[in-house]
């Protein structure tokens, strides 16, 4: 399950530095709330803490945790996913889609029953099989739709289902988490990317939140020293500038707001969906080739994210990170310079995945 484009490989295929590529396949806060002078003084003779103690306060006094929940902290959201699915063993596995692929292939490896639910047709209320596992990304991905999901837990609560929710993309909205049921429903797990929203994906560190007698059972089949000392004291330091929050929020979405702009002039797309997260979805026209659109970006060293490895949705839809403002300002110009991926039906229904489609890495 592929999240962003190969940078690496897409500069050298350039021959640039991966530096000088404008990466808006990979939907990463351009802003970091710490710098790397927290590391001067991490001492690295020693093991790093195996209990993660200073690591949990923090994540705590940011996340707050009930009194009969707790965390466990791992080398990113992804492995966080795979522990969590391979310790609850579902025999039968529910994914409201469209959402990342790493589902359905840990899926696969446990060997349980996969069944989607289109969550763009929620309309009508969906049949859940009792004692499912439900899987919802919120904000959702790759559109960026921010859900109400009370009712939803009603449902679920009353199929007796494990619920696992991510909200590796919450923090960028002004949004509650859901956590706070899991004091009244013991088979609801919360899973938090930190990368995402303090703008560093070379920090492996995400968690799970959940009842203590899960988070307990859970750690018994997890590793000693996930984490190295560097990242941990990182993203201490990240999540104690609390005022980076707020400044965010404000900022992502201003951005949001310019990167619609840029993609609804440019004039190349059917549809926009008004995403709350740090990424906006759109649907090229006339049944456009994302792949196309992708390699006419390349003379401009942009990387984007086509989405047919989505479930339900095609090489007709792209999706864009919110960059800052410069960036912002290039793509726009660069799309206005295209010209309609309409013309030319032929190269079209032929053309081929650019190397700028090359992806790499998961979820988080």
């Amino acid at each position: 399950m592929k999240h962003g484009g190969n940078i690496y490989q897409f500069a050298e295929y350039l021959g640039c530095l991966p530096e000088q590529v404008l990466d808006f396949s990979a939907n990463i806060n351009p802003q970091q709330a710490a710098d790397l002078t927290c590391w001067q003084n991490v001492p690295l003779g020693p093991y790093a803490d195996p209990d993660y103690s200073l690591l949990k306060q923090a994540i705590k006094r940011r996340y707050p945790v009930s009194a009969n929940a707790d965390i466990e902290v791992f080398n990113g959201a992804s492995a966080a996913i795979f522990a969590l699915l391979r310790w609850l063993r579902p025999e039968s596995l529910v994914l409201y889609a469209p959402l990342y692929g790493e589902y359905a292939h840990i899926a696969a490896q446990i060997g349980c029953t996969l069944r989607y639910i289109n969550r763009l047709e929620l309309n009508k209320t969906p049949m859940i099989p009792e004692s499912s596992t439900i899987i919802f990304v919120n904000p959702s991905t790759p559109d960026g739709r921010l859900y109400d999901l009370q009712e939803l837990l009603t449902i679920w609560g009353a199929a007796n289902c494990a619920v696992i929710i991510d909200e590796s993309f919450l923090d960028f909205c002004s949004a509650d988490s859901v956590a706070q049921h899991i004091a009244d429903y013991d088979k609801l797990y919360i899973i938090k990317s930190l990368s995402k929203f303090y703008g560093c994906a070379g920090i492996r560190i995400g968690f799970i939140m959940a009842a203590t007698q899960a988070v307990t059972d859970l750690k018994r089949f997890e590793p000693a020293w996930k984490l190295s000392s560097l990242d941990m004291m990182y993203m201490q330091r990240a999540l104690a500038n609390t005022a980076f929050i707020e400044q965010t929020r404000q900022q992502t979405a201003l951005l949001r707001d310019l990167l619609y702009g840029a993609l609804q002039s440019s004039g190349l797309f059917e549809q926009i969906y008004p995403g709350q997260a740090n990424f906006l979805l759109a649907r090229l026209k006339s049944s456009g080739d994302g792949y196309h659109l992708q390699a006419q970006l390349e003379s401009s060293r942009i990387l984007i994210r086509v989405c047919d490895n989505f479930e339900g949705l095609d090489k007709s839809y792209v999706r864009f990170a919110v960059k800052n403002r410069q960036a912002i300002d290039y793509l726009a110009s660069s799309l206005k310079a295209l010209s309609v991926v309409s013309t030319g039906a032929d190269s079209r229904h032929n053309s081929k995945p650019s190397i700028a489609g090359a992806e790499a890495g998961l979820h988080q």
